[in-house]
């Protein structure tokens, strides 16, 4: 069974702000993502659409998924 719920950090402590329909004692496991920041908002907002006006898009797309296709990280030692 899957339950979204909005919750709130207070001394260390995870309290729900919304009800919770579980017996006591039950076992649960809890995913906590957190909501995007007014920063990382207003940074998507700042790149949306710089690619407008280029050349040449589709040369933008190819270097995007030849980018994507470079090796950055060294051989793991075995």
């Amino acid at each position: 069974m899957t339950t979204t719920i909005r919750a709130r950090m207070k001394g260390g402590i995870i309290e729900p702000l919304d009800r919770i329909d579980f017996p006591e004692g039950q076992d649960m496991m809890i995913t906590i993502l957190t909501p995007p920041s007014i920063t990382d908002q207003e940074a998507f907002r700042r790149s949306a659409g710089r690619w407008h006006g280029t050349s040449d898009p589709q040369k933008l797309i190819d270097d995007i998924y030849a980018d994507r296709l470079v090796a950055t990280r060294s051989a793991p030692a075995l």
